[in-house]
Protein backbone atom coordinates (compact mmCIF):
# COMPACT_ATOMS: atom_id res chain seq x y z
CA UNK A 1 0.00 0.00 0.00
CA UNK A 2 1.24 3.64 -0.86
CA UNK A 3 0.76 6.32 1.76
CA UNK A 4 -0.10 9.61 -0.69
CA UNK A 5 0.92 11.72 1.82
CA UNK A 6 4.20 10.59 2.57
CA UNK A 7 5.13 9.01 -0.44
CA UNK A 8 6.41 6.37 1.34
CA UNK A 9 5.31 2.39 0.61
CA UNK A 10 3.76 0.58 3.79
CA UNK A 11 2.83 -3.09 4.67
CA UNK A 12 0.30 -4.24 6.81
CA UNK A 13 -0.56 -7.15 7.82
CA UNK A 14 -3.78 -9.19 6.19
CA UNK A 15 -6.79 -8.97 8.81
CA UNK A 16 -7.20 -11.67 11.02
CA UNK A 17 -3.30 -12.62 11.03
CA UNK A 18 -0.75 -11.71 13.27
CA UNK A 19 2.81 -9.90 12.46
CA UNK A 20 5.00 -12.65 10.75
CA UNK A 21 7.74 -11.76 12.92
CA UNK A 22 6.00 -11.76 16.43
CA UNK A 23 7.38 -10.67 19.27
CA UNK A 24 11.15 -9.33 19.96
CA UNK A 25 13.03 -11.45 22.54
CA UNK A 26 16.31 -10.71 24.40
CA UNK A 27 19.69 -13.24 23.47
CA UNK A 28 22.80 -13.81 23.18
CA UNK A 29 24.19 -15.01 19.94
CA UNK A 30 27.51 -16.77 19.72
CA UNK A 31 29.87 -15.22 17.52
CA UNK A 32 33.19 -16.97 18.13
CA UNK A 33 33.75 -20.19 20.49
CA UNK A 34 32.14 -23.91 20.94
CA UNK A 35 28.74 -22.40 20.20
CA UNK A 36 29.11 -20.40 17.27
CA UNK A 37 25.94 -19.03 15.87
CA UNK A 38 24.02 -20.52 18.33
CA UNK A 39 21.10 -18.19 19.72
CA UNK A 40 21.18 -18.30 23.48
CA UNK A 41 17.58 -17.02 24.57
CA UNK A 42 17.73 -14.99 27.66
CA UNK A 43 14.12 -16.69 29.49
CA UNK A 44 15.14 -16.52 32.57
CA UNK A 45 15.23 -13.66 35.01
CA UNK A 46 18.51 -14.48 36.08
CA UNK A 47 21.22 -16.35 33.55
CA UNK A 48 24.64 -17.72 34.77
CA UNK A 49 27.58 -17.97 32.44
CA UNK A 50 30.56 -19.73 33.58
CA UNK A 51 32.14 -23.37 32.84
CA UNK A 52 30.17 -25.22 35.90
CA UNK A 53 28.03 -27.40 34.95
CA UNK A 54 25.16 -25.77 36.77
CA UNK A 55 25.73 -22.52 34.97
CA UNK A 56 22.73 -21.49 33.04
CA UNK A 57 25.36 -21.11 29.81
CA UNK A 58 27.88 -23.14 30.01
CA UNK A 59 31.01 -21.72 28.53
CA UNK A 60 33.90 -24.71 27.91
CA UNK A 61 36.94 -22.46 27.95
CA UNK A 62 39.92 -22.75 30.50
CA UNK A 63 39.99 -18.86 30.84
CA UNK A 64 36.52 -18.87 32.02
CA UNK A 65 35.39 -19.32 35.74
CA UNK A 66 33.03 -21.41 37.00
CA UNK A 67 30.55 -18.46 37.53
CA UNK A 68 31.79 -15.84 35.52
CA UNK A 69 28.98 -13.61 35.04
CA UNK A 70 25.42 -12.73 35.97
CA UNK A 71 23.18 -11.19 32.97
CA UNK A 72 19.50 -10.24 34.85
CA UNK A 73 16.45 -9.55 33.22
CA UNK A 74 14.24 -7.08 34.25
CA UNK A 75 10.66 -6.90 32.49
CA UNK A 76 8.21 -3.94 32.21
CA UNK A 77 4.74 -5.57 31.73
CA UNK A 78 3.08 -1.93 31.70
CA UNK A 79 4.85 -1.24 28.19
CA UNK A 80 6.50 -4.61 27.30
CA UNK A 81 9.76 -3.59 27.46
CA UNK A 82 13.04 -5.49 28.69
CA UNK A 83 16.02 -4.22 29.72
CA UNK A 84 19.22 -6.26 30.33
CA UNK A 85 21.92 -5.79 32.97
CA UNK A 86 24.96 -7.85 32.74
CA UNK A 87 27.77 -8.38 35.91
CA UNK A 88 30.86 -9.89 36.53
CA UNK A 89 30.84 -12.30 39.43
CA UNK A 90 34.85 -11.56 40.57
CA UNK A 91 35.91 -13.67 37.24
CA UNK A 92 39.79 -14.92 37.32
CA UNK A 93 40.09 -13.15 33.72
CA UNK A 94 37.11 -10.60 33.29
CA UNK A 95 34.19 -9.74 31.36
CA UNK A 96 34.75 -7.46 28.24
CA UNK A 97 31.90 -5.36 27.58
CA UNK A 98 32.81 -4.14 23.87
CA UNK A 99 36.35 -4.39 24.28
CA UNK A 100 36.56 -2.89 27.65
CA UNK A 101 36.10 -5.06 31.15
CA UNK A 102 33.56 -4.43 33.15
CA UNK A 103 32.02 -4.38 36.48
CA UNK A 104 28.16 -3.95 35.78
CA UNK A 105 26.38 -2.39 32.89
CA UNK A 106 23.16 -1.90 31.04
CA UNK A 107 23.02 -4.51 27.54
CA UNK A 108 21.94 -2.03 24.72
CA UNK A 109 21.52 -4.23 21.36
CA UNK A 110 24.61 -5.28 19.55
CA UNK A 111 26.72 -4.76 22.73
CA UNK A 112 29.83 -7.80 22.20
CA UNK A 113 30.90 -9.98 25.41
CA UNK A 114 33.87 -11.34 25.83
CA UNK A 115 34.31 -14.64 28.35
CA UNK A 116 37.56 -16.02 27.48
CA UNK A 117 38.04 -16.97 23.81
CA UNK A 118 34.13 -17.34 23.39
CA UNK A 119 32.22 -13.92 22.28
CA UNK A 120 28.55 -13.53 22.31
CA UNK A 121 26.46 -10.29 20.47
CA UNK A 122 23.37 -9.13 22.43
CA UNK A 123 20.82 -8.95 20.64
CA UNK A 124 16.76 -8.37 20.39
CA UNK A 125 15.95 -11.25 18.04
CA UNK A 126 11.70 -12.09 16.68
CA UNK A 127 11.26 -15.60 15.53
CA UNK A 128 12.51 -14.79 12.60
CA UNK A 129 15.55 -14.03 13.50
CA UNK A 130 16.19 -17.17 15.87
CA UNK A 131 15.10 -19.30 12.92
CA UNK A 132 17.48 -17.96 10.91
CA UNK A 133 20.45 -18.20 13.67
CA UNK A 134 19.44 -21.93 14.41
CA UNK A 135 19.36 -22.66 10.59
CA UNK A 136 22.80 -20.78 10.57
CA UNK A 137 23.84 -23.28 13.64
CA UNK A 138 22.83 -26.29 12.07
CA UNK A 139 24.36 -25.71 8.75
CA UNK A 140 28.42 -24.97 10.50
CA UNK A 141 27.61 -27.98 13.05
CA UNK A 142 26.24 -30.75 10.59
CA UNK A 143 28.02 -32.37 7.65
CA UNK A 144 25.99 -31.49 4.73
CA UNK A 145 26.39 -34.80 3.04
CA UNK A 146 25.18 -37.29 6.12
CA UNK A 147 23.17 -35.00 8.40
CA UNK A 148 25.49 -36.01 11.26
CA UNK A 149 27.76 -33.92 13.43
CA UNK A 150 30.84 -32.19 12.16
CA UNK A 151 34.24 -33.54 14.10
CA UNK A 152 34.27 -30.08 15.63
CA UNK A 153 31.00 -29.95 16.68
CA UNK A 154 32.00 -33.91 18.03
CA UNK A 155 34.50 -32.82 19.79
CA UNK A 156 32.77 -29.87 21.64
CA UNK A 157 29.77 -32.17 22.73
CA UNK A 158 32.02 -34.73 23.93
CA UNK A 159 33.83 -32.71 26.17
CA UNK A 160 30.71 -31.32 27.40
CA UNK A 161 29.49 -34.83 27.72
CA UNK A 162 32.67 -36.05 29.65
CA UNK A 163 32.86 -33.35 31.88
CA UNK A 164 29.61 -33.81 32.99
CA UNK A 165 30.15 -38.00 33.10
CA UNK A 166 33.28 -37.46 35.56
CA UNK A 167 30.89 -34.89 38.21
CA UNK A 168 28.11 -37.29 37.89
CA UNK A 169 30.29 -40.79 37.90
CA UNK A 170 28.29 -41.92 34.69
CA UNK A 171 29.90 -44.38 32.50
CA UNK A 172 29.78 -43.67 28.32
CA UNK A 173 31.90 -45.38 25.26
CA UNK A 174 33.38 -43.68 22.31
CA UNK A 175 32.67 -45.69 18.80
CA UNK A 176 35.81 -45.04 16.19
CA UNK A 177 34.28 -46.27 12.50
CA UNK A 178 35.84 -46.74 9.01
CA UNK A 179 33.83 -48.42 6.41
CA UNK A 180 36.02 -51.31 4.55
CA UNK A 181 37.31 -50.87 1.23
CA UNK A 182 34.95 -48.29 0.48
CA UNK A 183 37.46 -47.10 -2.19
CA UNK A 184 35.99 -49.97 -4.49
CA UNK A 185 32.62 -48.35 -3.97
CA UNK A 186 34.09 -45.54 -5.45
CA UNK A 187 35.87 -47.18 -8.47
CA UNK A 188 33.11 -49.95 -9.46
CA UNK A 189 30.40 -47.62 -8.97
CA UNK A 190 31.77 -43.89 -9.55
CA UNK A 191 31.86 -40.72 -7.11
CA UNK A 192 28.44 -39.70 -7.19
CA UNK A 193 26.98 -43.54 -6.20
CA UNK A 194 30.04 -43.87 -3.39
CA UNK A 195 28.57 -40.51 -2.00
CA UNK A 196 25.02 -41.16 -1.94
CA UNK A 197 25.90 -44.71 0.13
CA UNK A 198 27.55 -42.34 2.47
CA UNK A 199 24.40 -40.41 2.35
CA UNK A 200 22.16 -43.43 3.42
CA UNK A 201 24.99 -44.74 5.96
CA UNK A 202 24.73 -41.60 7.95
CA UNK A 203 20.91 -42.46 8.13
CA UNK A 204 21.81 -46.14 8.64
CA UNK A 205 24.11 -45.26 11.95
CA UNK A 206 21.71 -42.83 12.90
CA UNK A 207 18.76 -45.53 13.54
CA UNK A 208 21.02 -48.48 14.82
CA UNK A 209 21.79 -45.49 17.60
CA UNK A 210 19.61 -45.09 20.70
CA UNK A 211 17.82 -41.62 20.44
CA UNK A 212 20.23 -39.76 22.95
CA UNK A 213 23.72 -41.00 21.34
CA UNK A 214 25.85 -38.44 19.01
CA UNK A 215 27.44 -39.45 15.65
CA UNK A 216 29.93 -37.55 13.38
CA UNK A 217 31.35 -37.85 9.95
CA UNK A 218 35.23 -36.87 10.44
CA UNK A 219 35.18 -37.07 6.92
CA UNK A 220 35.47 -39.69 4.30
CA UNK A 221 34.61 -42.83 5.03
CA UNK A 222 35.30 -42.65 8.58
CA UNK A 223 32.73 -41.75 11.44
CA UNK A 224 32.87 -42.11 15.47
CA UNK A 225 29.84 -41.80 17.81
CA UNK A 226 29.66 -41.70 21.59
CA UNK A 227 27.07 -42.98 23.89
CA UNK A 228 26.18 -41.50 26.60
CA UNK A 229 25.51 -43.68 30.49
CA UNK A 230 26.36 -46.65 28.28
CA UNK A 231 29.28 -48.89 30.12
CA UNK A 232 31.45 -51.17 27.93
CA UNK A 233 28.95 -53.98 27.45
CA UNK A 234 26.55 -51.18 26.22
CA UNK A 235 29.05 -49.85 24.33
CA UNK A 236 30.41 -53.02 22.96
CA UNK A 237 26.31 -53.80 21.79
CA UNK A 238 25.85 -50.84 20.21
CA UNK A 239 28.72 -51.26 18.38
CA UNK A 240 27.39 -54.63 17.02
CA UNK A 241 24.18 -53.10 16.02
CA UNK A 242 25.90 -50.50 13.91
CA UNK A 243 27.85 -53.58 12.48
CA UNK A 244 25.15 -55.58 11.77
CA UNK A 245 22.86 -52.54 10.39
CA UNK A 246 25.47 -51.45 7.61
CA UNK A 247 26.35 -55.25 7.35
CA UNK A 248 22.62 -55.95 6.31
CA UNK A 249 21.54 -52.44 4.47
CA UNK A 250 21.18 -53.10 0.60
CA UNK A 251 22.44 -49.40 -0.93
CA UNK A 252 21.42 -48.52 -4.18
CA UNK A 253 24.10 -49.31 -6.93
CA UNK A 254 23.26 -46.76 -9.41
CA UNK A 255 22.13 -43.34 -9.10
CA UNK A 256 18.98 -41.85 -8.29
CA UNK A 257 18.31 -39.43 -11.09
CA UNK A 258 19.04 -42.38 -13.63
CA UNK A 259 16.93 -45.18 -14.51
CA UNK A 260 17.91 -48.27 -12.93
CA UNK A 261 17.84 -52.05 -12.81
CA UNK A 262 17.29 -52.51 -8.63
CA UNK A 263 21.06 -53.79 -8.33
CA UNK A 264 22.12 -52.92 -4.93
CA UNK A 265 25.68 -52.92 -3.37
CA UNK A 266 26.84 -53.99 -0.24
CA UNK A 267 29.35 -52.76 2.37
CA UNK A 268 30.99 -53.43 5.93
CA UNK A 269 32.53 -51.14 8.97
CA UNK A 270 34.86 -51.79 11.28
CA UNK A 271 34.74 -50.43 14.61
CA UNK A 272 36.71 -49.47 17.80
CA UNK A 273 35.24 -48.68 21.30
CA UNK A 274 37.18 -47.20 23.92
CA UNK A 275 34.96 -46.51 27.86
CA UNK A 276 34.78 -44.06 30.49
CA UNK A 277 36.57 -44.31 33.10
CA UNK A 278 37.97 -47.63 32.29
CA UNK A 279 40.03 -46.84 29.87
CA UNK A 280 40.99 -42.91 30.27
CA UNK A 281 39.22 -40.06 31.35
CA UNK A 282 40.36 -37.42 28.85
CA UNK A 283 37.65 -37.50 26.19
CA UNK A 284 40.74 -36.62 23.19
CA UNK A 285 42.61 -39.64 24.66
CA UNK A 286 39.50 -41.84 24.70
CA UNK A 287 39.15 -41.09 20.83
CA UNK A 288 42.80 -41.98 20.24
CA UNK A 289 42.14 -45.17 21.91
CA UNK A 290 39.03 -46.25 20.50
CA UNK A 291 40.95 -45.68 16.92
CA UNK A 292 43.83 -47.68 18.22
CA UNK A 293 41.31 -50.27 18.83
CA UNK A 294 39.50 -49.89 15.35
CA UNK A 295 42.78 -50.30 13.35
CA UNK A 296 42.95 -53.33 15.54
CA UNK A 297 39.80 -54.30 13.84
CA UNK A 298 40.98 -53.80 9.95
CA UNK A 299 44.28 -55.46 11.09
CA UNK A 300 42.07 -58.48 12.37
CA UNK A 301 40.23 -58.81 9.14
CA UNK A 302 37.61 -56.00 8.86
CA UNK A 303 33.66 -55.85 9.70
CA UNK A 304 34.58 -56.91 12.97
CA UNK A 305 34.14 -54.68 16.54
CA UNK A 306 37.57 -54.48 18.63
CA UNK A 307 37.67 -53.19 21.90
CA UNK A 308 40.38 -51.08 23.59
CA UNK A 309 40.66 -52.48 27.06
CA UNK A 310 43.13 -53.09 29.47
CA UNK A 311 43.13 -57.19 29.98
CA UNK A 312 43.82 -56.50 26.45
CA UNK A 313 46.53 -54.09 26.31
CA UNK A 314 48.27 -56.03 28.95
CA UNK A 315 48.36 -59.34 26.85
CA UNK A 316 49.18 -57.99 23.57
CA UNK A 317 51.02 -54.67 24.70
CA UNK A 318 49.51 -51.44 24.22
CA UNK A 319 48.40 -49.85 21.20
CA UNK A 320 49.96 -46.58 20.04
CA UNK A 321 47.50 -44.17 18.43
CA UNK A 322 47.17 -44.17 14.72
CA UNK A 323 47.32 -40.18 14.93
CA UNK A 324 47.94 -37.88 17.31
CA UNK A 325 45.07 -35.39 19.27
CA UNK A 326 46.67 -32.91 16.67
CA UNK A 327 45.35 -35.05 13.71
CA UNK A 328 42.14 -35.93 14.88
CA UNK A 329 41.06 -31.87 15.72
CA UNK A 330 42.47 -31.25 12.45
CA UNK A 331 40.70 -34.09 10.89
CA UNK A 332 44.18 -35.58 9.14
CA UNK A 333 44.30 -38.80 7.70
CA UNK A 334 46.80 -41.22 8.02
CA UNK A 335 47.72 -43.01 4.77
CA UNK A 336 46.81 -46.89 4.94
CA UNK A 337 45.65 -49.10 2.74
CA UNK A 338 41.82 -49.20 5.02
Amino acid sequence: MRDDESGETQTRPAPGTNSVSGERRPALVSLRGELLAVPIPLERDVVILGRALEADVRVNDSRASRLHARIIVERDPANNSVRCRIADLASTNGTLLNGQPLTEAVLNEGDKIAIGDHLFRFDMLDEIDREFQQQIHRLLSHDELTGLLTSKSFFSELRREAARAEVKSHPFCVLMMDLDYFKEVNDNYGHLVGSQTLEALGDVIKKALRAGDVAARFGGEEFAAFLLDADYAQGLVAAERVRAAVENHEFPAARKDVPSDGKTLRITISIGVAAFPDDAKDPIQLVELADSALYRAKRSGRNRICAYRHSIAATEGPLPPRRTSRQLQLNVHPSNPF
